[in-house]
Formats: C-alpha cells, sequence, structure tokens
C-alpha cells in the first residue's frame, strides 16, 4: 500500500473544522447537563434536600438516585459503580445529584442550593494503607511454571527488590462528553466520546429499563482517550440520557477539564515486589514477582489489566521457573482503569529493573544481560504455555546495535561522565515483546457493513472508533485496495450501534485487526458476487474455467481476467449491471480471531494472536544540580508486520513514545491525606512538551517481516512502542549511577521527576 496516505481527518483537525461531541449542532432546546459531586473521599451520605435548588429559574430537572428508572449500578466487569450515590460516598467526585437547566449559570446556582447531610469516614488513599488494612478487592492470581522457589536455592545470585510506579492522567484534548436526543417510545439517541458504543448502549439500557434496541449510540471521532474512554465514558452518556429521559429534551454533558481530571480513573499505580536469581554470566534462571494495584474505589477493568500485566512479566524473556502473582487493592480514589499499555510498561518494568539490578551487581552492560535472556528458536514458550512465534529479537537487536552505534556511544557517554562533575550522560538499550489480542478470548471479533453506489463509491460502517489513531484511514486503505479504487471514492461512516451491533471496544491495538478483517470480509462477498456475474457477462459456460475470485485483478477501477487480460470491465459499469439484475451491492462481514483460548484456572493457554516486538537506545544529559534533564537521542526499530500505513504507525510510536517519557519522568499526580487531587489541571500536571522530545528521534519500521494471518500481514501499532520509553528511564539511572561509578543501583522509580532525581543524586552522595 502506498506510504503516501495521510490522515483522512488531517485537515479538518488543523482547520478545526472536525466534528467532536461538543460540536454537534445541537437541537435549539438542549438543556446544559451538570454533576454534582461529592467533596470527602469517604463517607455516607445521610439526607438531602433539593427544594430550593429546584426553584431556580431555568432548572428543568434535578435528579437524585430515587429518580433513576432502571438499575443504580454498572461497571465494566463488576456492577459495582453506582450511577449516583445512595448511601456510602466511596471518592471525591462520585456523582451525587443531576442537574439539567436552560444555562450553565442556572445549574451552577442550583448546586449551590443543593443541601446534604453527610457523614466523613476515614478514606483509605495510598496503596500501602490499603494493604495494611487487608482492602483486597479480588483474591490473588497466580501464574507459575516450573518452581522458582526451589529454583533459587541452587542460584548462584539472588537479588530482592521493589518497583514502583505512579498514576498516570490519559489527558485527551477533548474532555468525557455526552449528547443525549430522546425520541418517541422511550427511544433515545446518544453521540458520545466513548471507545466502546455497544457497552455505552447497554449501560444506557440498564439505567433507563428500557431495551437495547431502544438506544442508538453514535460515534464520529475521539479528542484522544487512550484507554480513558474505553469504560469510564459510560458514565457520562448515561448521566445525559437520564436527563434527557427525564426532561423529555436533548441534553448535553461535557466534563470540564479540572472536574474530568478530578472524577476519572488513571494509570493504575503499582507497587511490585520481586526476587530474581542469576548466575554469574548473567542467566536469569528463576523470577518471582508479586503485583500490587491500586484500583481505586471499583473493579472497573482492574482485573484485566492485572491480567495483562502477568502475561508481560518476563517481557523479552525465557526465564525457566517463574512464579507470578496480581492483586488489585481498593481505596477511596476514583476507579482506575485502562490506559495505553493496559497494565503491560507496569509488568515489563519491574524485569527490566531487576536486569539493570543484575547488571551492576555483575559490573556487566544492562544491554548484554538482555541480549543473553532473550526469547530463542528453542527457550520460545511463555509462562503460561504461548509459543513465542515468528520472533524478530535477534534481527532488531543486530540492527539497532548497528544502527544506532551503541557500544562507540556507550564507551563516549563514560567518558563524558569522567571529566563533567555536574553533568552526566546515560544511555540505555530496552526491548519489548507484546502481545496482540484482547485478553478475554469472546472480545476479539467485529463486524463490517460495506455499501457500493451506483455511482462506483463505497460507504463502509464498522465498529471500531477513530480517536486520532488512524482506524478510519486503514479501513478506507483497506477496501479501497480490495476494490481497485482511489482512497477517496470510500468513506468511513461515524461508528453506530444500530449499523453494526454487539462490537467490541477500540482497545488492545486490535481496532485494525478486527474491523479491517471484517471489512475485507465483506468485500470477498461482493467480490464473489461480481465473479458469478462475470461469469455469465462473459459467456463463460463452462464449469472447469468458471471465475474464481483469485483471478479476477481490481486495480484503477478496472475488473480485469488475470489469465484472459483482454476480459476486462469498469468498477462502476459492473456495478450498475449487478444493480439492473438485481444482485446486491451490500454485505455485512464479520471476523473472529482465530485459534484463542484461555484457562483462567490454570492460567495457560493461547491468549494473543501474535507478538510485536521492537527495541530503543535512548541517550539522555542530565544536570545533577537541577534534575533537569534532556533526551539527545532515541533510535527506536519497530515490528509493524507490512505496515498498512508507514506514515501513521511511525507517528503512533513516536507519540507513544512519548507519551511514555511523560509516565517515566514528567507525570506525577499527587493527592492529599484526604484524597483531594492537588494538581488536576493543566498548570500543574505536566504532561510532555516540544522540549521533551529526543533532540534525535530516529524511529524506523523493521522491513522485510510480514505478519501471516491478519489483514494485509500487518501489526498492531498503538500501544507497544510506550514501553520504548522504559530507555529513558534506565539512560537517566545509568547517568546517576556513574556518580559512584556503577557500583550502587539508584533508588529511584516511576515517575523520577527533576525532584526525585535531586533527591536520589543527593542520597547517593551522602
Amino acid at each position: 500500500m502506498s506510504a503516501k496516505v495521510f490522515h483522512e481527518s488531517s485537515e479538518l483537525h488543523v482547520t478545526g473544522k472536525a466534528i467532536y461531541v461538543d460540536d454537534i449542532n445541537s437541537p435549539s432546546n438542549t438543556l446544559f447537563g451538570y454533576v454534582v459531586t461529592s467533596k470527602i473521599a469517604h463517607g455516607k451520605l445521610c439526607s438531602f434536600d433539593l427544594s430550593n435548588a429546584q426553584k431556580v429559574a431555568g432548572v428543568a430537572a434535578i435528579l437524585s438516585w430515587k429518580d433513576i428508572p432502571g438499575h443504580n449500578q454498572m461497571g465494566a466487569i463488576a456492577d459495582d459503580e453506582t450511577v449516583l450515590v445512595q448511601n456510602e460516598i466511596l471518592f471525591i467526585g462520585q456523582a451525587l445529584f443531576l442537574i439539567a437547566a436552560t444555562t450553565e449559570q442556572a445549574a451552577l446556582q442550583a448546586a449551590s442550593l443543593i443541601k446534604t447531610e453527610v457523614e466523613t469516614l476515614e478514606p483509605v488513599i495510598t496503596l500501602s494503607d490499603s494493604i495494611q488494612k487487608g482492602w483486597k478487592l479480588n483474591e490473588t492470581v497466580v501464574m507459575q511454571r516450573g518452581n522458582a522457589l526451589n529454583a533459587f536455592k541452587t542460584c548462584a545470585h539472588v537479588i530482592e527488590a521493589s518497583a514502583e510506579s505512579g498514576a498516570q492522567e490519559h489527558w485527551y484534548l477533548e474532555t468525557q462528553a455526552a449528547l443525549a436526543i430522546p425520541g418517541e417510545n422511550r427511544e433515545i439517541k446518544v453521540f458520545s466520546s466513548t471507545q466502546h458504543p455497544s457497552e455505552t448502549q447497554s449501560k444506557i439500557a440498564e439505567v433507563l429499563s428500557i431495551g437495547k434496541n431502544q438506544v442508538t449510540v453514535e460515534t464520529r471521532r475521539l479528542g484522544g482517550a487512550f484507554g480513558g474512554k474505553e469504560t469510564q465514558a459510560n458514565m457520562v452518556a448515561a448521566w445525559a440520557a437520564l436527563l434527557a429521559n427525564s426532561t423529555q429534551k436533548p441534553v448535553k454533558i461535557r466534563l470540564f477539564r479540572d472536574d474530568d481530571q478530578r472524577m476519572t480513573g488513571k494509570r493504575h499505580p503499582f507497587l511490585t515486589h520481586y526476587k530474581v536469581g542469576f548466575n554469574a554470566e548473567g542467566k536469569i534462571l528463576a523470577y518471582q514477582v508479586s503485583f500490587n494495584a491500586n484500583a481505586g474505589y471499583s473493579s472497573d477493568l482492574s482485573m484485566a489489566i492485572l491480567a495483562r500485566a502477568r502475561t508481560h512479566a518476563e517481557n523479552a524473556y525465557y526465564i525457566p521457573d517463574i512464579l507470578i502473582e496480581s492483586t488489585a487493592w481498593r481505596t477511596n480514589l476514583p476507579s482506575n482503569t485502562a490506559f495505553r499499555g493496559f497494565g503491560a510498561p507496569q509488568g515489563i518494568y519491574a524485569i527490566e529493573d531487576a536486569i539493570e539490578r543484575i547488571a551492576v551487581f555483575l559490573k556487566k552492560d544492562a544491554a548484554e544481560i538482555r541480549h543473553l535472556n532473550f526469547y530463542t528458536k528453542t527457550q520460545n514458550t511463555t509462562p503460561y504455555g504461548e509459543l513465542v512465534e515468528n520472533n524478530h529479537l535477534e534481527t532488531i537487536w543486530e540492527k539497532l546495535v548497528k544502527s544506532s552505534n551503541y557500544y562507540n556511544r556507550k564507551e563516549a557517554v563514560d567518558s563524558f561522565n569522567k571529566v563533567h562533575t555536574y553533568e552526566k550522560r546515560g544511555i540505555a538499550f530496552t526491548p519489548v515483546k507484546f502481545g496482540i489480542s484482547f485478553n478475554t478470548p469472546h472480545l476479539n471479533q467485529a463486524g463490517a457493513l460495506v455499501n457500493i453506489y451506483t455511482d462506483g463509491t463505497v460507504l463502509v460502517n464498522q465498529g471500531g472508533i477513530e480517536m486520532g489513531q488512524g482506524l478510519y484511514t486503514k479501513i478506507q486503505q483497506i477496501v479501497a485496495f480490495e476494490l481497485g479504487l482511489p482512497i477517496e471514492k470510500v468513506l468511513v461512516n461515524a461508528t453506530i450501534t444500530s449499523t453494526i451491533p454487539n462490537t467490541s471496544a477500540t482497545a488492545a491495538s486490535s481496532g485494525t485487526d478486527l474491523n479491517g478483517m471484517a471489512a475485507k470480509n465483506a468485500t470477498d462477498q461482493i467480490k464473489e458476487r461480481i465473479a458469478a456475474f462475470l461469469n455469465k457477462h462473459w459467456k463463460i459456460s463452462d464449469t472447469k474455467n468458471s471465475i474464481q475470485i483469485s483471478e479476477l485483478v481490481f486495480s484503477n477501477e478496472k475488473i480485469t481476467h488475470s489469465k484472459k487480460t483482454e476480459l476486462t470491465i469498469s468498477f462502476t459499469e459492473v456495478i450498475n449491471l449487478l444493480y439492473t439484475n438485481r444482485i446486491s451491492l451490500s454485505a455485512q462481514g464479520y471476523y473472529s480471531t482465530p485459534n484463542l483460548y484461555f484457562n483462567k484456572e490454570t492460567q495457560q493457554g493461547r491468549p494473543f494472536h501474535y507478538y510485536v516486538f521492537g527495541m530503543a537506545v535512548s541517550e539522555v544529559e542530565l544536570d545533577l544540580l537541577t534534575g533537569r534533564h534532556k533526551i539527545l537521542r532515541t533510535d527506536i526499530l519497530h515490528d509493524s508486520g507490512n505496515s498498512i500505513n508507514p506514515n501513521i504507525d511511525i507517528g503512533q510510536i513516536e507519540g507513544a513514545f512519548m507519551q511514555g517519557v511523560g509516565w517515566c519522568t514528567t507525570e506525577e499526580i499527587k493527592w492529599d491525606v484526604k484524597g483531594n487531587m492537588l494538581n488536576h489541571s493543566p498548570d500543574t500536571y505536566k504532561i510532555p512538551g516540544i522540549r521533551d522530545i529526543p533532540q534525535q528521534f530516529n524511529v524506523n519500521l523493521l522491513e522485510n517481516a510480514p505478519n501471516p494471518n491478519t489483514i494485509h500481514q500487518s501489526k498492531a501499532t498503538g500501544e507497544p512502542p510506550f514501553i520504548h520509553a522504559l530507555s529513558v528511564l534506565f539512560a537517566l539511572k545509568y547517568a546517576i549511577a556513574s556518580i559512584k561509578n556503577h557500583s550502587i543501583y539508584p533508588d529511584l522509580d516511576i515517575p523520577a521527576t527533576n525532584e526525585k532525581m535531586v533527591l536520589c543524586i543527593q542520597k547517593l552522595k551522602d
């Protein structure tokens, strides 16, 4: 496919013409929706009085839990989230009441007049406090191979340590938003900024106590999501639907940025304890790791996130004896949720930290320790029993070592550090092996509807969500390629639950894999009809010589017989012939990923369709006095199979890497002891900016690495590159460790903020 195809909405994005939920031309009687939230992290709502608030001019409705027609509980996996507080308050920002008013001012005035009697209880805010109090959200899950505890007894060396990583705000540019429009017979249409319209549809139906067939959810595009709108958009849509159902008028809710950050969940903070056994060469022989995740107040997707942490605990390394444990812990914070990488970054961080410690202990290069432990052709089975097939680790290693000039640059870094007192440099080489598919097998399915019109244009409906990652562009390319059309003749429509039902979330980096294959299945059906028709049209009566799809070449708006090139017809002509002969020009496509299975009891199976591989080398320079640093250079070589769109894939790699840099270095979320988020706005929460981008940024895709049994032999790109940012963290640690000539491993976790690095440096010097 052409590498020159740009994002289908790029011009709309830069001109401001792209339409998001808040840009939709709402009906003139649309009401402003407002959510009144809790000011305490833990307590009881003893009583409330809405009478004065209801008298405010312009207020159309104020709803409490008593006004919910259906269920007051929802959740992605467990129904343990209240739509509106009935009794117990569990976090600051939890919804108490909903207001619909003609203006924002009226809604705010009404909110100020609501009287509540609240009993305050002691909150549990930190992960360590939750563990101490035994606030388990689930029983500990164990995955293992061999007997790590016995294996430690025969290991030459054993290291025990902890690795901690903090929360991360999604910071999508478009905050959570929904526009609900009531119809007849309690039907309702909701425009929602959601990654999962089918789940949003389901939750709206539950709270309104109506059928899913009465709810239509439509999503054209999101202004970013990164996992933050996979489940947590459901609540906003449900609130808007409740108000619209009550008032019988359209209602729009769009969260203010500060409210969005206070009310919504983050990346799960992890506290991980590990024990690693190894020999004198650095070969890892045994590994025991225990993941503890801060889930927040409810389940959300915590169990699935920990499942992915478990299945990525060994990253790119074969470890013969391994014991992996994971536990989610409840706190009085918003429920933490999906975030790019979905637990894999936290899981991978621990084993990479262990390797860095091994390197310091053995006085060896950490990159060499990594290389020594890679999965190979013979040592290729994961702890959960899946074979690592089409392994590109060695190929990527050899290419990136050479292209990045790693060994010479490492020598130069060491030389620089010997003569500089207040500036130190660091360099690190890190890999990733990332499984692609939803952990839950039944989610790996998708549908698509392809309509061809008599002017030769094509409209595609599919179940995936466009959130800036280029899914619509890739679907457009796939359909255009399959039908031999210019891309301008193919349009991908908004995602609508009434057209494509029962879809999965656009998550797990599976959007193109699933929906692209479903779209191809639909075009294949139409091509079968075209082939059958052309047999008659070209008067091929001999059954042995009947035309097969594989013999037809769809290219340049023509259809040509590959063996009899004189048989050719324009695409538009054949479409019109099919129409006049009453042959359907529409097809409903479907795809389900094959050979996926997983036994939750034994923690064994084949949860992933394939693996993505990649590696990164980052070099940094650190000011020891201020903790400020700059990334001098990053080299990434990433496996995207046969990329459908290299421009988009490289952009995804760059963006994921920089978001990972934020998680590793600048993005620190702080709460006080009462559960108040202290940095809930753009001026106090530091995401990476243009000055944080590597001064030299080399991103390349692995060539000649087709991926079998996937759409056009491609691979997913969205999440795996996030983990490349660990190269920056370990480069910073390398720079700090140079103070003591790499004899002590720095006590520094994620995020490695300027302040934390200065304190770490001071501790080393003391």
